[in-house]
């Protein structure tokens, strides 16, 4: 509340709000590494924001526009077996890492999820890693996670497509056309707590979550590029004081 008692009113919140729906594979024999899931999924948001049907006249751009409008959501949801098969059918793209595989949908209205999605199962998207990450490979971006947030692998990887989406709408056509051609080399890493404050500290594109689900309002993500991708999108500490990093629901962005 402020001062005179006036709640505060966001006026993306007046208009209708969709979400992208991604759904990861979750197979009861073989499930997927944690880190993996985590970067297949902003793999795939960064492969359906570059898709020619999200952009200009193509298939999926209105509802881009309309998702980009309002507040940038996202939920994923699990799928095995022939819910998956089910989910696979419609329209959307699949993006596969090392052993996940996420399957993301055109933007839908948030009371209005096509009922082979509306089904599948938020809960149960506990993922873990056999053995710690290895260091960043060479090249990739990082999305680095905020060290004091517990959040399962489904609210994270949902937090790692919106780290990507927030690098991508900051580079220039150049970087984006490279690191698409690439096959967008990322990785996710969890910060120490040092390093967490510089980044957040920075001029680096920051994702402060809304805290409608899980956590708490406040940043999960800091996006960074890489001496090959988005160079100028690096870790900086000679910023003025009091200047603030970008945020994914301020940042300028093209239709």
């Amino acid at each position: 509340m402020s001062s005179n008692d006036t709640p505060h009113t966001d006026p993306r919140d007046e208009k209708p709000q969709f979400v992208l729906p991604l759904v990861v594979r979750i197979e009861r024999d073989a499930p997927p590494s944690r880190t993996d899931a985590l970067e297949t999924a902003a793999r795939a948001v960064l492969e359906f924001l570059g898709d020619e049907r999200s952009t200009g006249e193509g298939a999926w751009a209105r509802a881009v526009a309309d998702w980009e409008d309002a507040r940038i959501r996202k939920v994923v949801r699990r799928a095995r077996g022939a819910e998956w098969r089910r989910a696979a059918a419609l329209p959307g793209l699949t993006v596969t890492g090392a052993e996940a595989e996420v399957r993301v949908f055109p933007p839908v209205p948030l009371d209005g999820w096509p009922k082979e999605l509306a089904r599948l199962q938020v809960s149960g998207t506990d993922l873990d890693d056999p053995a710690a990450p290895g260091p960043v490979p060479d090249g990739a971006v990082t999305l680095w996670v905020n060290p004091e947030l517990t959040m399962t692998a489904g609210k994270a990887m949902a937090q790692a497509g919106h780290g990507a989406q927030l690098l991508w709408w900051a580079m220039d056509d150049a970087d984006r056309k490279a690191w698409r051609e690439a096959g967008f080399p990322l990785a996710v890493r969890t910060a120490s707590p040092g390093h967490w404050a510089a980044l957040t500290a920075s001029h680096l594109p920051v994702v402060r979550d809304a805290g409608f689900t899980e956590i708490a309002p406040g940043p999960t993500i800091v996006s960074e590029g890489s001496a090959r991708f988005a160079a100028h999108l690096r870790l900086r500490t000679d910023l003025p004081a009091g200047v603030r990093p970008p945020d994914l629901e301020n940042t300028p962005r093209e239709r």
